[in-house]
């Protein structure tokens, strides 16, 4: 028999206590396709993607309901709309910001303006952005499911089952990618509430690349700190223009985070083994129970049956982790160095940004609860230091051309001298064979 998840519903009976029948397997995935039909339908939100989960076609991360959930959460956090005066601001601080950059890298300034964004704007912005980025790992997960039900259909478990194999695996990865849609939806539409600008997460959100800010998120920022406005706003607006100038000149780095993140999902295997053994510790220690569907799909949900990492996983979250810290490092960098001594309070914007971030980091929130990745301060900070001691000895154009060359490692970054030193090229080369 299949055991999915280590989950063995409550149905009185002693026989085969560890094992779940194949009316069990049905009634359970039905009970859950129901349930979770139902909480969109509560919400306001449109559960197609879910309620055809046999249709052929179907989205490895139905799109619907990630934009139904993120413009759910937005309606209900509010959203202003954005004003000329918001517009003059942003226009004003985001010339500054240009020409202050100028002086820091040597990554050309985008041409198009910047945008002024609503939180609502910001979530129609981003939205395709998103899509793209997570869906490597929705489909990582449906194919993790195939496999399991192909070894069970090869092994003879599906004969003489009320549903076919087939037809449970279908369902299970419909329910699985709506799970995944509803989180990143919900993710999506909380971040709106907060982000001070599209690339404030740090990632490659949209194509082409513009910059833009959120008033009222900057205005929010900016409470219980006795810092002028306008320098709030001008450091949001060097932030993020410095990130778009980086993702506009180095499109290779939107391929390099998307490409480590597919490996991540391919490299998904579900190991029942291991989940029953989480399954059965959860249902001991009460914080599932068994006679409560509900129950089960909130641990599901706070990833307490995330399938066990593999080798190439490990290394595609470490790529992922750096390449995160290098990007972060690399912004604080580049701000601290524009502003000079222009700002009076960058030390405490600085400051305030990092304590920030080491509690509520945007891309943090997200990508902890759908992978486990946390890139911890510690690691921002080290690269912040990286790219200004290599700023130091070897100056702004040396310091960005390692965007297109071999990023430097964890290790590295504890030591940037000895990267330069390994990294340069010998005048003379003709002692090498």
């Amino acid at each position: 028999m299949i055991s999915p998840f280590g989950f063995t519903p409550d149905d009185g009976s002693d026989e085969n206590p560890d094992e779940m029948t194949p009316e069990q397997i049905a009634a359970m995935l039905a009970q859950m396709q129901k349930q979770v039909t139902e909480e969109f339908q509560k919400l306001g939100i449109n559960p197609a993607g879910f309620n055809s989960p046999f249709s052929a076609g179907a989205e490895s991360l139905p799109k619907s309901i990630v934009r139904d959930t993120a413009k759910k959460i937005v309606a209900s956090a509010g959203s202003l709309p954005v004003g000329n005066i918001d517009s003059t601001v942003v226009t004003q601080a985001s010339s500054i910001a240009q020409l202050w950059l100028n002086e820091a890298t040597d990554f050309a300034p985008l041409t198009s303006a910047t945008r002024t964004l609503s939180r609502a704007d910001w979530v129609d912005s981003t939205l395709s952005g998103w899509q793209v980025t997570v869906e490597p790992l929705a489909s990582g997960l449906a194919a993790a499911v195939s496999e399991l039900m192909q070894q069970a259909i090869e092994q003879g478990q599906g004969d003489e089952t009320p549903m076919p194999l087939e037809t449970i695996a279908t369902l299970l990865r419909s329910f699985i990618s709506a799970l995944i849609a509803t989180q990143l939806g919900h993710s999506v539409g909380s971040l709106a509430s907060s982000v001070t600008g599209i690339h404030d997460v740090g990632l490659p959100l949209i194509d082409p690349v513009i910059p833009a800010l959120v008033p009222e998120n900057i205005a929010l920022w900016s409470q219980d700190l006795e810092i002028p406005k306008s320098e709030i706003t001008l450091f949001h607006a060097i932030r993020e223009e410095a990130v778009a100038r980086l993702f506009d000149s180095n499109p290779w780095l939107v391929s390099y985070i998307r490409t480590a993140i597919s490996e991540y999902g391919k490299g998904i295997h579900i190991d029942i083994d291991a989940i029953q053994r989480q399954a059965q510790e959860a249902m001991e220690s009460g914080n599932i129970d068994p006679s409560n569907p509900e129950s089960f799909t909130l641990a599901l949900g706070e990833g307490m049956f995330t399938p066990e990492e593999s080798p190439t996983q490990r290394a595609a979250l470490t790529k992922l982790e750096t390449v995160f810290a290098l990007i972060e490092g690399w912004t604080d960098e580049v701000t601290t160095l524009a502003v000079s001594d222009r700002l009076p309070s960058i030390e405490a914007l600085r400051e305030t940004f990092r304590r920030r971030r080491a509690t509520s980091a945007p891309t943090q929130q997200l990508f902890k609860s759908l992978f486990g990745l946390e890139v911890s301060p510690r690691l921002s900070r080290e690269a912040a230091n990286f790219w200004r001691v290599v700023r130091e000895k070897e100056g702004v154009t040396t310091r960005d051309k390692i965007w297109s060359s071999l990023l430097p490692s964890p290790e590295d970054l504890l030591d940037p001298e000895n990267f330069l030193k390994s990294s340069e090229v010998p005048d003379d080369l003709s002692g090498l064979q």
